[in-house]
């Protein structure tokens, strides 16, 4: 299986990075190695000082696909998730400095946290789901998916241009505003419509 994320998908979120908004989606990778095994901890890892929490809906491909038109993408996934894309933040600058892949700074071990999973069926609307993460108790991202440059079928049909979606995928859709530096001892809830996604602590 592979991790296909999707960057600077909320306006919000583009401005706090001063990033310049995209005329098309933005599109990376994550190793299956990324995601986070379960009730595991998140360590920080010793080449970053400055690693962010991202949360974001993702979403689990349920049959192959390629060249997906938008208005059939429902048909690929049955299932609705929430996760985080963790992001050492000043690696990644140095990288982007140089014009350089992004890859250390976002698909290291265990960059990926993976939450439990929803039927789409309990949703009244896919383009109307709010979520949220909390550090310590206290809300520090939170975002609707009304928000989304580009919704989950027009991702799903993009990204299906360029890689044959498998059984078992997953589809990171991007983050709202709010990101910031996660420190040892932190712990991080997250939450679709109240209902609570994943807990992690971070070491």
């Amino acid at each position: 299986m592979k991790i296909i994320c999707i960057g600077r998908n909320y306006t919000e979120h583009i401005a706090e990075l001063q990033n310049e908004r995209p005329t098309e989606p933005v599109i990376f990778l994550k190793p299956d190695t990324a995601i986070l095994l379960k009730q595991a901890p998140f360590f920080i890892p010793e080449f970053s000082d400055d690693v962010h929490h991202e949360v974001e809906i993702v979403v689990k491909i349920s049959k192959v696909g390629k060249y997906i038109d938008a208005k059939f993408a429902h048909k690929y996934y049955n299932e609705i998730g929430l996760g985080i894309d963790f992001t050492a933040r000043d690696l990644q600058a140095k990288l982007k400095e140089k014009g350089l892949p992004w890859e250390k700074a976002k698909a290291f071990d265990g960059s990926a946290v993976v939450g439990d999973f929803l039927p789409k069926s309990e949703f009244n609307s896919l383009e109307n789901i709010t979520f949220e993460l909390t550090s310590n108790g206290q809300t520090v991202q939170k975002g609707n998916t009304s928000h989304m440059l580009w919704k989950i079928d027009e991702l799903i049909a993009y990204a299906s241009q360029y890689f044959t979606l498998k059984t078992g995928d997953l589809l990171f859709t991007g983050t709202p505003a709010g990101v910031a530096k996660v420190k040892a001892d932190d712990v991080l809830e997250g939450f679709i419509e109240g209902k609570q996604m994943f807990r992690i602590q971070v070491k």
